[in-house]
């Protein structure tokens, strides 16, 4: 049981760390998107050698950093002291394998650039049986506590992320690797982080506002997180037609396509919604049986079924911000769309904490922030799509230029 705890009670905080630098992937993504439109292949080469080289980069200077602010997170997060120890010694070994997990984020967003998620998805399968299978050695074989559920994980992402490297060693596609061109080039640097930066601020804000609740939560002495291991399926089918949606639309800018940007948007809408739906109503009616995988406990099985009726519905609020950010990032507009998320999610959720839920200290007062912070989200991203007007704003700027 306080393995278990001591797993979910760092989701908050790896979910932080591993979501900045996922939105620097997509910035990544949009980069290359673009440079393939344009059928600039230098530019692609260039774009795609600087990912592989931040993200190793970028991991290896986190999993340092982690070290030393490990245990400071956790004591933000409220864990109980019989937990600490073991959630400490989680995120220590988890922090480790930081370059290996930013460099399987770097190589899908890569794939994705051209289109191809076949790739990316099946060295996370192969990664996620591996996953297992360790987890059942480690835990079952050898006897090891959360150290061995550690091990496993960071040990599953670096076999993904080999997989996903030798195939792109190997590719005859634009954005072949070349160890020889592995370094990283200013500009390029420039632009995916330009892009990328404020979609990873916006993530690791999201993240951030979870821990304050979070925070809360644990001063109950309520146990969720199984709740939370659940409802994420949800969120990653909505979320990857953001993705999908902002690789093409950056594709169609590239290539003065716009006409095509507002149909994906559309596109991307119509089968996001098609697909949330489904998800949500089939973990409703399965979360019982869901939430019991993890822990069979009644009352934890009643609290995690309350967050997730709560939740899961209001994630209709979460696809439409989530694919109006894409479609936005898709034209280069990303600090917009971020600061916008940083007010409604995160404002939203720490003043909740701090002035709503002190009223009334009740798992549904907390449960609350996430419709309405989601909803507020939803609305300002809406007014700032009315605002850009991209499509209309590009298409009446190539206007200009052919009469010129």
């Amino acid at each position: 049981m306080r393995a278990q705890s001591a797993v979910g009670a760092n989701g908050p905080i790896i979910g932080l760390i591993v979501n900045l630098f996922i939105g620097i992937a997509l910035g990544a993504n949009v980069v290359i998107a673009n440079a393939i439109g344009c059928r600039d292949d230098n530019a692609v080469k260039r774009a795609v050698h600087t990912a592989i080289v931040f993200a190793v980069c970028g991991g290896a200077a986190v999993a340092l950093l982690g070290q030393l602010i490990a245990s400071p997170l956790l004591s933000i997060l409220n864990v109980p002291e019989d937990v600490f120890p073991y959630a400490l010694l989680y995120l220590r070994i988890y922090l480790l394998g930081m370059p290996v997990i930013l460099l399987y984020n770097f190589e899908a967003a890569i794939f994705r650039s051209i289109g191809d998620t076949k790739v990316p998805l099946a060295a996370l399968a192969v990664s996620g049986v591996l996953n297992v299978l360790l987890n059942l050695f480690f835990v079952i074989v050898l006897h090891m506590t959360v150290n061995g559920v550690a091990i496993a994980t960071v040990a599953a992402n670096a076999v993904s992320a080999a997989l996903l490297y030798v195939r792109l060693t190997r590719t005859d596609k634009c954005v072949r690797v070349e160890r020889k061109a592995l370094r990283i080039d200013g500009a390029s640097l420039k632009r995916i982080l330009s892009i990328g930066l404020p979609a990873g601020v916006q993530s690791a804000v999201f993240s951030f506002a979870n821990i304050v609740i979070q925070s809360a939560i644990n001063t109950l002495g309520t146990a969720s997180s199984a709740a939370f291991n659940v409802e994420i399926l949800a969120y990653d089918v909505l979320n990857s037609f953001s993705q999908a949606c902002t690789t093409f639309v950056g594709q169609n800018y590239g290539a003065g396509q716009i006409k095509r940007c507002k149909k994906t948007m559309q596109l991307s809408f119509l089968e996001g919604a098609i697909a949330t739906f489904v998800s949500v109503v089939v973990l409703l009616l399965s979360a019982r049986s869901l939430l019991a995988i993890f822990n069979s406990d009644p009352e934890v099985i009643a609290i995690g079924y309350i967050r997730l009726a709560t939740i899961l519905p209001a994630y209709v609020f979460c696809l439409i911000y989530e694919i109006l950010s894409g479609y936005l990032r898709g034209f280069g507009i990303s600090l917009a769309p971020a600061l916008l998320t940083m007010l409604g999610v995160c404002g939203i959720r720490i003043a909740w904490v701090k002035f709503v839920f002190p009223t009334s200290m009740t798992f549904q007062t907390v449960m609350w922030v996430y419709p309405i912070s989601l909803g507020a989200t939803a609305l300002l991203i809406l007014c700032a799509v009315l605002i850009y007007r991209p499509s209309r704003r590009f298409a009446d700027l190539e206007t200009e230029e052919a009469d010129k």
